[in-house]
């Protein structure tokens, strides 16, 4: 069996156009693919979206999804833990745990 040469890494394209894609005709929907055809060709189908492209998903014709890229997500604050709220907030008075039990105990006659 006779292997196909391939074109060296450089020389490839970033990412060529998925052959499951077709142009919606008379409609402003852009590429898309059927369901089936998507389901078969995922990986080629994300990679032509990661370069910024958007693909319509169809079924019976109709469009039913669409394929976007994603937006980066804003970095969230770390959690820090409770210790800085607990100390700025208000100490309640009142008697000590240990007063409490103490009186509870003395209460029972043991």
């Amino acid at each position: 069996m006779k292997e196909k040469k391939q074109k060296p890494l450089i020389y490839r394209e970033k990412s060529p156009k998925p052959s499951v894609l077709r142009d919606a005709a008379g409609a402003h929907i852009g590429p898309m693919v059927t369901v089936r055809d998507a389901k078969s060709h995922l990986s080629s189908l994300l990679e032509w979206v990661a370069g910024g492209r958007e693909i319509t998903i169809t079924s019976a014709g109709k469009p039913k999804a669409r394929l976007v890229p994603t937006t980066e997500t804003p970095v969230r604050k770390p959690f820090g833990g409770m210790g800085r709220f607990l100390l700025e907030q208000a100490i309640h008075g009142g008697p000590k745990a240990e007063e409490l039990i103490r009186e509870d105990r003395d209460s029972r006659g043991w």
